[in-house]
């Protein structure tokens, strides 16, 4: 039980401080790619930040699943859906902000997957901007932020 207890830990850290990591990666991502837009440059096809910000956001949601499935005290499926969508704290971990997550990390993708393909076009500057910036806001609502009387810190 200990062992778990540590690793829990270990991980939840993690995933709280690449959550910053994360959000610096995304408005870059966003800004650059607005900024190329408007500027008119073409779209390379391939960027190492976009890569940066997508790999990111991939690890941050595999240790979240991690934490999601084995180890956070805040995920319960006990009691029904009546336990879970009465209990704020639970309803928020186990339902709200796994599924806000699981769309943005899904927005992100077909956003850097797209890109890639309209290189050619040249719309790609704007599909990574819109669609990251859709995720960027989908995972600002899904942030346990402390405001939110969840039990969560800054970091």
């Amino acid at each position: 039980m200990e062992t778990q207890n540590i690793l829990y830990t270990a991980l939840k850290h993690s995933h709280s401080g690449l959550r910053w990591i994360l959000l610096i990666l995304l408005i870059l991502s966003i800004f650059k790619a607005f900024s190329k837009r408007k500027g008119g440059s073409v779209y390379p096809g391939k960027d190492s930040l976009f890569l940066a910000t997508f790999i990111v956001t991939h690890v941050q949601f595999l240790i979240g699943i991690i934490l999601y499935v084995f180890l956070s005290p805040y995920v319960s499926f006990e009691g029904g859906m009546g336990n879970i969508m009465g209990d704020s704290v639970i309803r928020f971990f186990t339902v709200e902000h796994i599924v806000g997550m699981f769309l943005a990390v899904i927005l992100i993708t077909m956003g850097h997957v797209r890109a890639k393909k309209q290189a050619e076009l040249n719309k790609g500057w704007k599909t990574v901007g819109v669609y990251y910036l859709l995720g960027l806001l989908l995972i600002l609502i899904s942030i346990p932020w402390p405001f939110r009387g969840l039990g969560t810190g800054w970091f």
